[in-house]
């Protein structure tokens, strides 16, 4: 991708995120974080999982 595209392209993405209304983007932001795997399972994997499946097992 050449640098003209590429700017041509941030700059419409970032014409297209300005022109929507404060709330929606608040909306969309708040949508997002939610949709994130929890920070455990980001960082660490499956191993988080295993654990409480282990832990459950036993228990």
């Amino acid at each position: 991708m050449a640098a003209n595209d590429y700017v041509k392209f941030v700059t419409q993405q970032l014409v297209a995120y300005m022109d929507l209304p404060k709330e929606e983007r608040k909306k969309k932001r708040m949508q997002r974080k939610q949709e994130k795997p929890p920070l455990a399972y980001h960082w660490f994997g499956m191993i988080p999982l295993s654990l409480r499946l282990l832990f459950r097992r036993h228990s």
